[in-house]
């Protein structure tokens, strides 16, 4: 297996970018690439559920890859994910990520109907067996209910090398994510999702990273960092001052994608904030709101 370097801190999620026509922007997207490097990152994440993913065909959801792949140059490492119910589709969408230069692969659970742990065990078995020689980041949100349990993801760290990182998106986790990094010896990287809500919690306990929108990831690289090295007060001022736009744009996925790309075009990455229809088509209110939690994050930037 080809080694990589360890990943830790912040961890941002790329949009896709379209144009008015919603096609693929692709000259937008190598500036957000190039963004990402810029926000002191080591890797960053592409197509996932903040870029959209659910929206592009397969096609497209390589072609971002291939994209970011070049762009990135080897400046951070780039992490593709390959979500898909179908365990078949989702090995043949991480071979192609793989063989598009891809440094780790992220799958995320499949939720869309319940299941039992017994076939998400062999789920997710058989997609780290198909790429032995690729690091893997298992992603699981389940609003319906529990996220993996520690007994599962122990017995896959075991079984399985590549099993490198999880990222869990869950209220009120601490004595789980603890108990996660015991049951693994640490071997397994955590990180926490849902836009860094739950990271200052967290970062005590040894989680490794965050994997947050775009639009933020530079502050909370920051924040991180300040927390990490034990000034604390400072990282919880910074971080009380972006939650108030984290917490608003989170209510809802699609509400998410306009206010993140609100923000990028703010702050002058992106030149429109075009989402893919189905959309959230925002009421003149919550477009101004959103606008001025914006305004109040890029003074955090100053």
């Amino acid at each position: 297996m080809k080694e990589k370097k360890e990943l830790k801190g912040v961890v941002p999620i790329i949009p896709t970018p379209f144009t008015e026509k919603e096609v693929i922007d692709e000259r937008a997207l190598r500036t957000l690439v190039d963004f990402a490097v810029n926000c002191d990152v080591q890797a960053a994440c592409l197509p996932a559920y903040a870029s959209e993913f659910y929206k592009l065909s397969d096609a497209e959801r390589l072609k971002v890859v291939e994209i970011a792949v070049e762009q990135a140059g080897g400046r951070i490492q780039i992490i593709a994910q390959s979500n898909h119910p179908a365990l078949k589709v989702a090995i043949e969408l991480a071979k192609a990520n793989v063989a598009a230069g891809a440094d780790i692969i992220s799958l995320a659970v499949p939720r869309l109907f319940g299941l039992s742990e017994n076939s998400i065990k062999q789920y997710l078995s058989g997609f780290l067996q198909s790429i032995p020689d690729t690091h893997v980041l298992i992603q699981d949100f389940n609003p319906g209910g529990p996220s993996l349990s520690v007994k599962l993801i122990k017995e896959l760290n075991e079984a399985y090398q590549n099993f490198k990182y999880l990222k869990l998106e869950e209220p009120m986790g601490a004595q789980k994510f603890e108990e996660i990094i015991k049951a693994t010896g640490g071997k397994v990287g955590l990180l926490e999702g849902w836009g860094g809500l739950y990271m200052m919690e967290l970062i005590p306990l040894g989680i490794i990273g965050v994997m947050p929108g775009l639009g933020v990831s530079d502050i909370l690289q920051r924040v991180f960092n300040l927390r990490k090295n034990g000034e604390h007060e400072k990282a919880f001022d910074l971080f009380e001052k972006l939650m108030p736009q984290i917490f608003f744009s989170l209510q809802n996925m699609e509400l998410f994608h306009y206010a993140e790309k609100e923000l990028l075009k703010a702050r002058g990455v992106l030149k429109n904030s075009v989402v893919r229809k189905a959309a959230f088509i925002p009421d003149a209110y919550t477009s101004a709101y959103i606008n001025e939690l914006n305004e109040r994050v890029i003074r955090l930037t100053n």
